[in-house]
């Protein structure tokens, strides 16, 4: 089979590459190169396949790329809270535009099959459970009770604490980032695409991926790489709110192997979301102590606080994923926090002190 790999020289994109290759597939891989995920020249694991530069964003670039492509892995995505809202229109062209385009591509090229790497973040605030009220949607979180240090939201009717569980591929999307908003507009884009063509479309709803090739030392990086780059540096890892907010961390490896089942298999229906996750959660404190160890480094420092748009607890149950796509994880939090900690990294142009 032959697949358009976008963003295929990327931390998640480039193991995708990797396991098409691994199965005897032909993957075209694509990317812009863009300097806040790679460094200024080509990323060293590029050298083994065929890479083209170019922007998704271009109507002739995509037509190019694919000629004779049997089926999409849609990888090539700004990610991360970014900086600030001025960020806006960066993430808006390079990820529903750009989307945009590469959907009607596929439409005049004839390729109905599309796998699309969206987010858990398309939740908003994971789901919560009210023992008066049943399940319920909390509201943002007050900047006045971050600062007093209560970082549970509230049962938005009565009060009362609330009981977080497994968030499943049905609830309700609720962004609270500009990166979010633009994942849930490409899942529209492309479940749209799919009723207009008699497409069909995976879309991935990755959780807190880690792994080799993370790019490090800038704000759009994720939290395991911002730990580490704290570690190198012989800093302790800094870990907003208590530390007690809960995550699941999957493995890249893991990431890569569901995207080549959603590649060689049909989904139920012309849209199908499912979660991509270890189905083991963790704090973002335990994260931070388990690197630590991992690196004899200091131990991490709790400083409170929170990102503007963040959220208490996002996790989800991996049974859809199981069921529809075979897909379980293999890779344990303890055994991949160590690989992680002397892994490859991307090193990107734009980087912080």
């Amino acid at each position: 089979m032959r697949v358009l790999v976008t963003g295929g020289a990327g931390f998640i994109g480039s193991h995708v590459v990797d396991a098409l290759l691994a199965a005897g597939h032909e993957p075209v891989v694509l990317d812009a190169l863009l300097p806040q995920a790679h460094g200024v020249t080509t990323p060293p694991w590029c050298a083994e396949y065929d890479l083209v530069v170019g922007d998704i964003g271009d109507p002739g670039v995509v037509a190019r790329a694919l000629d004779g492509v049997d089926a999409v892995c849609h990888q090539a995505a700004m990610v991360g809270h970014g900086v600030d809202p001025a960020d806006g229109p960066w993430y808006a062209e390079h990820n529903d535009r750009a989307t945009a385009v590469l959907l009607a591509g596929m439409y005049r090229a004839g390729v109905t099959r599309l796998v699309l790497a969206s987010s858990m973040v398309v939740y908003g605030e994971g789901r919560y459970a009210c023992q008066l009220h049943g399940i319920v949607r909390p509201g943002g979180r007050r900047a006045e009770d971050v600062a007093a240090g209560r970082f549970e939201p509230p049962c938005p009717s009565c009060g009362a604490p609330l009981t977080p569980g497994l968030v499943p591929e049905d609830a309700p999307l609720e962004p609270r980032s500009t990166y979010a908003a633009t994942k849930v507009a490409q899942e529209h884009l492309a479940s749209a695409w799919a009723r207009q063509v008699g497409g069909t479309v995976w879309a991935l709803r990755y959780h807190n991926v880690y792994g080799p090739r993370m790019p490090r030392d800038t704000p759009y990086a994720g939290v395991a790489s911002l730990f580490r780059s704290a570690l190198e540096r012989g800093r302790p890892p800094r870990v907003l709110e208590d530390g007690r907010q809960r995550r699941d961390f999957v493995h890249v490896r893991d990431v890569a192997a569901v995207n080549l089942s959603a590649l060689t298999t049909s989904p139920p229906d012309p849209f199908t979301a499912v979660n991509v996750c270890s189905g083991e959660p963790h704090t973002v404190g335990e994260l931070a102590s388990t690197l630590a160890g991992a690196m004899g480094g200091p131990a991490p420092v709790v400083v409170g606080g929170a990102r503007p748009g963040d959220v208490r607890h996002v996790v989800a149950s991996p049974e859809k994923a199981l069921s529809l796509l075979g897909f379980r994880a293999r890779v344990g939090f303890t055994e991949g926090v160590a690989e992680f900690a002397t892994a490859p990294l991307r090193a990107p142009a734009l980087t912080t002190a």
